[in-house]
C-alpha cells in the first residue's frame, strides 16, 4: 500500500499530442504530453529522410567535399584568389 501524500497523481489515460492532434494515450503523471516527434512522423519509422539544415552546415559539408552541384551553390570566388 503506498504512503499517502508522497506519490504524484497518476493519469492512466494521458493524451500524447503532436502538432495539435492526439496521437496516442499512455499512463503518465501529467494529463497531457506535448511532443514534436513521435513514431508516426519520425524519419526512421516512416522511411522518409528530412535534412534539418542548421546554420548552413549541410551546404558547408557538401561544398567542402565537392558534392554540391555547381549550379545550386554559390561561387567560391574567395578560394580562387
Amino acid at each position: 500500500m503506498p504512503k499517502p501524500d508522497i506519490h504524484p497523481t497518476w493519469y492512466p489515460e494521458a493524451k500524447v499530442i503532436c502538432n495539435g492532434e492526439v496521437v496516442m494515450t499512455v499512463g503518465s503523471t501529467q494529463p497531457e504530453i506535448h511532443v514534436d516527434v513521435w513514431s508516426g512522423n519520425h524519419p526512421f519509422f516512416t522511411g522518409t529522410q528530412k535534412i534539418i539544415d542548421t546554420e548552413g552546415r549541410v551546404d558547408r559539408f557538401l561544398r567542402k567535399y565537392g558534392m554540391l552541384d555547381s549550379s545550386a551553390g554559390k561561387s567560391d570566388s574567395k578560394k580562387e584568389k
